[in-house]
């Protein structure tokens, strides 16, 4: 019980946080006619829809908050809940909750600013794990994707990209083996920036390398806290990218989700913005000094 207690004393300090900061919280639907296309992400569908149309549970509130954006709010946020088939683990469970929010007219280093004191914030700029003390007062040490792999996995540039690109089991192999772990040996939070563009079909390329995407996460002990980008408002690339993912699911063997015209149509009207999705529960975790959800979740899904 002590521990839910600090999870509702995070949820408050996230909203004051936001509110403090000039940010609206939003509630958008958990229904939604499409989850997203991410090829590693599978949702959970609502048996016969609504009038019809087939329904899924929301893994992300990101294509309704960028409507939002396009309907002209410029800073909002929102804590929601989120359900992902699949996600079992000592950091993973189908129904988790994400603290998700854009800055419309901002970039991406607004948005890695307000990560990293968010997380200070609600820590108090210190976190004890084990026989370990983190330091996570900003800022935040930064590196790139091209070059963890180069120092962690001894990967030069081109073999990084080239891998991301037309080997993503190998890619992902020397990340969770050697990078991650190299990573969990700092002292504080590192963001991992410039994604392999690749790697990132909802975020802009970074102006002046095509090759790179504005893709942020944070490591803090290991734990990858969030996922950011500087977001992709083109509607005709973001569209094409969607029925690229679309292409791949199908090849793999996925259910293919539609795409959400709505929220291409709405690109249109979305200025240049910066986004972040950051898991609740792991942010709860460590204010707790641990990294397993299941000890900040009321009940796991295997207690329902």
């Amino acid at each position: 019980m002590k521990r839910l207690r600090e999870r509702a004393r995070v949820c408050a300090d996230v909203r004051r946080f936001f509110d403090a900061r000039g940010f609206l919280e939003v509630q958008t639907p958990l229904m939604v006619p499409s989850p997203g296309l991410d090829v590693h992400l599978d949702a959970f569908e609502i048996a016969g829809g609504e009038g019809g149309s087939p329904r899924w549970l929301s893994t992300s509130p990101e294509y309704q908050m960028k409507r939002l954006l396009a309907g002209g709010l410029k800073r909002i946020y929102q804590i929601a809940p989120c359900f992902r088939r699949g996600e079992r683990g000592a950091r993973h469970n189908p129904e988790f909750t994400m603290v998700e929010w854009y800055r419309g007219g901002s970039t991406v280093a607004d948005v890695m600013r307000d990560t990293e004191q968010l997380v200070a914030s609600v820590t108090g700029g210190d976190v004890r794990l084990g026989d370990r003390t983190l330091r996570l007062t900003p800022p935040f040490d930064r590196i790139s994707v091209c070059d963890a792999f180069e120092r962690f996995a001894g990967w030069s540039p081109d073999e990084t990209l080239a891998a991301a690109e037309n080997d993503e089991d190998r890619y992902f192999r020397a990340l969770v083996d050697r990078v991650e772990p190299a990573l969990a040996l700092a002292d504080g939070g590192c963001f991992l920036v410039d994604f392999p563009a690749t790697q990132a079909s909802l975020a802009r390329t970074k102006p002046g390398d095509a090759r790179l995407a504005e893709r942020f996460e944070l490591y803090v002990a290991g734990v990858e806290l969030c996922n950011g980008f500087g977001e992709l408002v083109d509607p005709i690339e973001q569209r094409q990218r969607l029925v690229r993912d679309q292409a791949t699911r199908r090849a793999k063997g996925l259910p293919v989700y539609p795409v959400d015209e709505r929220f291409v149509e709405a690109l249109t009207s979305v200025p240049p913005s910066g986004g972040n999705a950051l898991g609740l529960d792991r942010l709860v975790a460590l204010a707790c000094g641990t990294t397993e959800i299941a000890e900040v979740l009321a009940f796991t899904a295997d207690e329902v």
